[in-house]
């Protein structure tokens, strides 16, 4: 009673594992940060490469492709590029990241649970 009980769990356990695999798609984006405020160069810089604005942007690449991506990875955090600041006085720069790379992903569709509209 008991081995028949333990193998039936088995069994079960052993079944659920290949039906709860999840498969994702990913995509691979190369987009631009936008110009920070004007400030003197070294703050420019500074705040351009900051960790929290590589990864707002990446969130926000990530997003715009549609609902359901995600953030993977930021493969290349790309090139700073500085501008200087129009109408102001004084050594004043906007700078950016330019050909930031980014790997987004989403669950592949049908791979988790039923689809809608089927039993």
């Amino acid at each position: 009673m008991i081995l028949q009980r333990m193998s039936l769990i088995f069994l079960l356990l052993l079944a659920s594992s290949t039906t709860l695999a999840t498969e994702y798609v990913y995509r691979d984006l190369m987009a631009n940060t936008l110009p920070s405020l004007c400030m003197t160069e070294s703050a420019a810089q500074e705040n351009a490469q900051k960790q929290y604005t590589i990864d707002k942007y990446s969130k926000i690449f990530c997003q715009k492709q549609g609902y359901g991506w995600h953030v993977e990875g930021v493969k290349n955090t790309g090139k700073l590029l500085c501008t200087d600041c129009k109408g102001e006085t004084g050594n004043k720069k906007q700078c950016h990241l330019e050909d930031v790379v980014v790997t987004c992903k989403r669950i592949k569709p049908g791979s988790v649970g039923m689809l809608p509209g089927q039993s």
